[in-house]
């Protein structure tokens, strides 16, 4: 069984990684020839180039010896550049297993209300809107072809180097304060358990929150992370007043609570890190 991965970053590399006995081989795409040419001898994959300046030749023919596709690149303005170039390879080939990490950015904001995978999606950002026409296209891809297309549904990633501690520690890190706001989060292992046990278990046209089981108030994570590590605590920020990018501020405009049920029951997965608490704790010596 051969492994095809759209967009070698943070969470799709750890897949690959920690699944990689199940491979004959692994290939994957990085923006530039440079990037794919150094994560080739990191990891030992055949990595190639996808990105605004062309794309490798190779990559339909990968494509050809491909059973399972995971596609990690986000969406541009014109929609989905994978489907835009690749759409008739893919839907020709034996691939038969398709995954999708997509956002629950999909779901907007709900109030901080309780939502699950029967929530209707109502995006807010353009981004997100862009998310969801590029899941409806996966999907419709699924039903055309018969092949298995499941959407992953992420809510916000952290592991080893990317994560508070590790933003403590380098003083990037902002305590920031706005009532009633919490956020889910997803260790890096855990999404790669959850698409693991998606290729034993494959259902056409599946959609799943992977997320963990307490969203918490960003400050009080903070807040958590600078004890088990022994840190300072950077002073609390009103929201309002608070140095965000435009696109960090547009995250607190969306407030839910996400369950993540339908991965435990349907594909058995169990958390190694059911909360932000046993993540960071695990984190604590590696950064």
């Amino acid at each position: 069984m051969n492994l095809f991965v759209f967009g070698l970053g943070f969470s799709a590399r750890r897949f690959a990684e920690s699944r990689r006995d199940r491979f004959a081989a692994v290939r994957a795409t990085v923006t530039e020839a440079d990037k794919a040419r150094a994560l080739a001898e990191e990891t030992g994959f055949t990595v190639r180039a996808f990105g605004p300046d062309g794309a490798d030749p190779e990559i339909t023919a990968d494509l050809a010896d491909t059973d399972v596709l995971l596609v990690s690149v986000p969406p541009d303005a014109e929609g989905d550049p994978v489907l835009r170039a690749y759409r008739d390879a893919i839907a020709g080939s034996r691939i038969g297993w398709i995954g999708y990490l997509s956002t629950i950015g999909v779901y907007g904001d709900h109030g901080g209300a309780w939502i699950d995978e029967s929530t209707a999606p109502a995006p807010l950002s353009v981004r997100s809107k862009l998310r969801l026409a590029v899941e409806t296209a996966w999907l419709d891809l699924g039903r055309e072809t018969g092949k298995a297309v499941q959407i992953f549904r992420l809510s916000g990633i952290y592991g080893p180097g990317r994560n508070p501690i590790v933003k403590l520690r380098e003083g990037r890190s902002q305590r920031i304060v706005k009532a009633g706001q919490v956020f889910n989060r997803i260790h890096i292992d855990d999404i790669a358990a959850t698409l693991g046990a998606s290729i034993d278990h494959p259902r056409s046209g599946a959609v799943y929150n992977v997320t963990d089981d307490e969203p918490a108030p960003p400050q009080v994570v903070t807040e958590y992370a600078a004890e088990l590590a022994g840190l300072p605590l950077p002073p609390e920020v009103d929201f309002e007043t608070a140095d965000l990018s435009p696109m960090a501020r547009s995250f607190y405009g969306e407030n839910k609570r996400v369950r993540n049920r339908l991965i435990r029951e349907e594909l058995g997965v169990d958390l190694a890190f059911p909360t932000y608490r046993e993540g960071l704790a695990a984190l604590k010596d590696e950064g």
